[in-house]
């Protein structure tokens, strides 16, 4: 987006990560903050752009709060996350059955909770929600729900498209601030 002139701010609470962001982009805007505390005035982002972060976020109702509030009017909030599908399966849903066939186990869908994974030797907190939890939450604070999808693997590798085809990975959502 900055190659295109737009004015970003990158808004993460992991310092790590910030750090090296500006080592990559010393002339970027980034800022160590929470999405329950976004630290910036009403009204300031046309934009606020939310990639595989609501799963990570244990206060959820708050950050919701804050995006809106620091979301101008007409103003667009688009979701990346994680389908509610795929984290009620967590940490164990890919299991072999009784036939040795590979199947993904759904449990306690209702029910909000935290959740330990681990992959690539990181082990992180998720939380697992209901859709219900999202789309209530954005409704509840005004949004207008523009687009909704759960993008099917187009490309790359046969076998590993065929994998996320079984069980939805993630989905997108465009929220939009009544003008």
């Amino acid at each position: 987006m900055q190659k295109l002139g737009i004015a970003t701010v990158g808004i993460d609470p992991t310092r790590a990560l910030i750090e090296r962001a500006r080592e990559l982009d010393s002339s970027g805007d980034y800022r160590v903050a929470r999405a329950e505390s976004l630290g910036v005035a009403g009204e300031s982002f046309d934009l606020i752009v939310c990639y595989l972060s609501l799963i990570d976020i244990p206060d959820l109702a708050s950050a919701a709060s804050e995006m809106v509030r620091a979301l101008r009017p007409g103003g667009t909030l688009l979701v990346a996350n994680l389908s509610s599908f795929n984290t009620a399966g967590m940490p164990d849903g890919w299991q072999h059955d009784a036939s040795g066939a590979r199947r993904f186990s759904i449990d306690r869908y209702l029910d909000e909770r935290a959740v330990w994974v681990t992959w690539d030797g990181i082990t992180v907190q998720n939380w697992h929600r209901p859709l219900s939890t999202y789309l209530s939450l954005f409704l509840e604070r005004g949004l207008e729900l523009q687009y909704f999808a759960e993008p099917t693997p187009v490309g790359g590798d046969p076998m590993r498209a065929a994998h996320y085809r079984r069980v939805p990975f993630f989905n997108v959502m465009e929220w939009r601030k009544k003008p």
